[in-house]
């Protein structure tokens, strides 16, 4: 991928996924979507339900150049400290979002109060993010996308901002070209690769071994039709090295 692309960050927040009572689905959901528009993941960090720590790691993405996407927290039960968290991370108030008062007010009525309604209260200039499974929004503040932790929820939402706010950044859709070495280690490729990431700066090579009784390294880039040219002479290089090697079938959103 060329130094272009735009990367995200994915912050996925909840006790539960470090105690290995749910396992994350949100790398690979919207992981996915982000590939199919042309776009990379930069990061992924998976958080407590901490107060103090949700700040702290709020305050450093904040900082940094990538949008991010943070799916988890942002309901109404004691243990949601995602929003309040949020908006001392970003240095503004909580306060009930108009809008989201009425679109909570709207789907429970009478039973939005005194709980339901607790998921209006928003930092100071946040947008709202529709929520078309069950209409409770989510919300964003400075390029930070603020999800339910439910993927059902959640992968629409995350759609619908890529679409929203970063179409004019999409490109085509991701590719891998790859081949399998065989019967070598890493250590016989690295002059090989020294001198790919030499000549193709832009475009980030990489290298998988597998184990097993018989040694092989899968070599290659993931990118859009910008790989081609490295990827060309990655083959001619194993060429030229009298390399024992097949090339693998292309592979689109990888």
């Amino acid at each position: 991928m060329t130094q272009n692309t735009l990367k995200f960050g994915i912050l996925v927040i909840g006790d539960e996924i470090l105690a290995g009572r749910r396992l994350d689905r949100h790398f690979a959901g919207i992981g996915e979507q982000l590939r199919e528009r042309g776009l990379e993941i930069a990061w992924l960090r998976i958080l407590p339900d901490d107060p103090d720590y949700l700040v702290a790691e709020l305050k450093r993405s904040m900082s940094e150049p990538y949008p991010v996407f943070s799916c988890g927290g942002i309901g109404a039960t004691p243990d949601d400290h995602t929003r309040a968290c949020a908006a001392k991370a970003a240095g503004v108030p909580l306060q009930p979002h108009p809008e989201a008062v009425a679109i909570i007010e709207a789907k429970f009525g009478a039973e939005a109060y005194p709980t339901r309604i607790r998921m209006a209260d928003l930092p100071v200039g946040s947008e709202l993010i529709p929520n078309p499974y069950n209409q409770v929004p989510g919300f964003s503040i400075r390029q930070h996308y603020f999800l339910p932790g439910f993927p059902d929820m959640a992968h629409p939402m995350a759609a619908w901002v890529l679409d929203q706010r970063y179409v004019s950044q999409q490109g085509g859709k991701m590719m891998q070209r790859a081949v399998w070495v065989k019967g070598v280690t890493e250590t016989a490729l690295i002059a090989l690769m020294e001198d790919l990431t030499q000549r193709f700066p832009q475009q980030k090579l990489f290298s998988l071994p597998r184990l097993g009784e018989t040694r092989r390294v899968e070599l290659g880039y993931r990118g859009g039709a910008e790989i081609n040219e490295p990827f060309n002479a990655l083959v001619q290089g194993l060429r030229e090295g009298g390399f024992d090697f097949e090339i693998e079938s292309t592979v689109d959103k990888v």
